[in-house]
């Protein structure tokens, strides 16, 4: 569509979530008209390319920092004790068979200190139902400190009720755990194309922004995952400073901003 734009003379916008920009927002940005951004631009680039704009990444108004009332009352909802810490691990609608088989490692110590709710995924929660064993239920009432989803409709709740979130570095991931103020341990998937989880991963742990352990790493050791997690469970405040820091990069109104963007290149 872009390079049909350049043909017949179309203005167009492109926007480019990751750090790294992928090959066709490469070719792309060349010729745009504008290029917003969902990471912030360096300022030497920002000086060589008027026509960059730093936008956010849009997500869902429902994304957004809870008070610690907010919180209980998701944990309770989702039928875990509002008293214990809470570790919620996702691999996103799709899930990680690394995550996945991590969490399955380790998950009887994680236990011994926070409830735990793992979003399998669509593509793995058949492979992981061994691990419903955990999940104990007595009349309606949850009895044990896991859970585990195929798939949530209402992650910004869950992930909400958590106090630490354990997720991919896909950009908009990142950006919802932003928005939601979390305190986040990113295990990004080194093998994608170009890298770009792993250098968005970099780039907000330099800023003391997120906990990271790589993909191998936890692969070959699941208790990096393990003691990354338990360290973060036993530092409230650390946990505070993360999240805050990860807030800052938030964008509330990029939505907007990018519809503006549009417009005015339109018009």
């Amino acid at each position: 569509m872009g390079l049909i734009a350049r043909l017949f003379k179309i203005p167009y916008v492109i926007h480019e979530s990751d750090v790294v920009a992928g090959l066709a927002n490469r070719i792309l940005m060349k010729k745009a008209k504008k290029v917003a951004f969902g990471m912030p631009i360096p300022e030497d680039l920002q000086k060589s390319h008027p026509n960059y704009v730093w936008t956010g990444i849009p997500v869902g108004s429902e994304f957004k920092a809870v008070s610690s009332a907010q919180q209980n009352s998701f944990k309770r909802a989702f039928s875990f004790n509002p008293n214990q810490p809470l570790v919620v691990i996702t691999g996103g609608s799709q899930g990680s068979e690394n995550l996945n088989e991590a969490t399955r490692a380790i998950l009887p110590e994680l236990l011994k200190f926070t409830s735990v709710g793992l979003v399998a995924g669509r593509k793995h929660y058949e492979d992981m139902i061994d691990l419903k064993k955990y999940e104990n239920w007595e009349k309606a009432s949850l009895e044990s400190n896991f859970r585990m989803w195929e798939f949530n409709t209402t992650m910004n709740e869950l992930m909400g009720a958590a106090d630490v979130v354990v997720s991919r570095a896909g950009a908009t991931t990142i950006a919802e755990m932003a928005a939601l103020k979390k305190a986040t341990i990113l295990v990004p998937f080194e093998r994608l194309p170009g890298g770009h989880q792993q250098k968005n991963a970099e780039r907000l742990k330099d800023l003391n922004a997120v906990a990271v352990v790589s993909d191998m790493a936890m692969v070959a050791d699941p208790t990096k995952l393990l003691d990354e997690i338990r360290h973060l469970i036993k530092s409230p405040r650390l946990r505070a400073n993360m999240a805050n820091r990860l807030h800052q990069e938030a964008r509330a109104d990029a939505a907007r901003r990018l519809a503006e963007i549009i417009l005015e290149e339109a018009g």
